[in-house]
């Protein structure tokens, strides 16, 4: 008798957040087909920085990246572009980013979460103004951003992880 009293539960709080969200809507996302891609704010400070809640109906395709930082493609293992420079290895790795997304017929418009890895909390601003370029005239996504110790390779000052959603072919 729990489960479905649980169950019941989670529909309705569900609906319930539907309308909550399709209330707050910033931006209407591509539709085709049943597939839309809604971006959402609540909190004055996130507007234009980053979406709260991006929500998606009916993905057609989801594209997972892994972590994307200025590894140099054509060197070797660990070799890394712009050693010291945190804006080049940002810029180096969003052009990636936009490469490997084409590669799957996706673009910066159809990113809906980011992460960001950096070494040094400092680069913050620097940070949020290399992904806002990258995105162009994209709603920005669901993003967090996270100072750690080290990343994969020495010398590496950013790494970001993106997961973008496009409408079935």
């Amino acid at each position: 008798m729990e489960v479905p009293v649980r169950r019941l539960a989670g529909t309705c709080s569900a609906l319930l957040l539907s309308t909550v969200l399709t209330a707050h809507a910033q931006t209407p996302g591509a539709s085709s087909a049943g597939f839309e891609k809604k971006n959402y704010n609540y909190s004055e400070w996130t507007k234009g920085l980053f979406s709260e809640v991006v929500t998606v109906t009916h993905p057609g395709k989801m594209i997972f990246l892994a972590g994307v930082g200025a590894e140099d493609e054509s060197g070797g293992r660990g070799t890394i572009r712009h050693v010291g420079d945190f804006a080049g290895q940002c810029r180096y790795a969003y052009d990636k980013i936009k490469r490997l997304l084409a590669a799957h017929g996706a673009t910066m418009n159809d990113v809906v979460k980011a992460v960001t890895y950096v070494t040094d909390v400092r680069n913050l601003p620097e940070a949020g103004k290399c992904r806002t370029e990258a995105l162009g005239g994209a709603p920005q996504p669901v993003h967090t951003f996270l100072n750690i110790n080290q990343l994969a390779w020495p010398g590496m000052l950013v790494e970001v992880d993106v997961t973008a959603v496009t409408a079935a072919p």
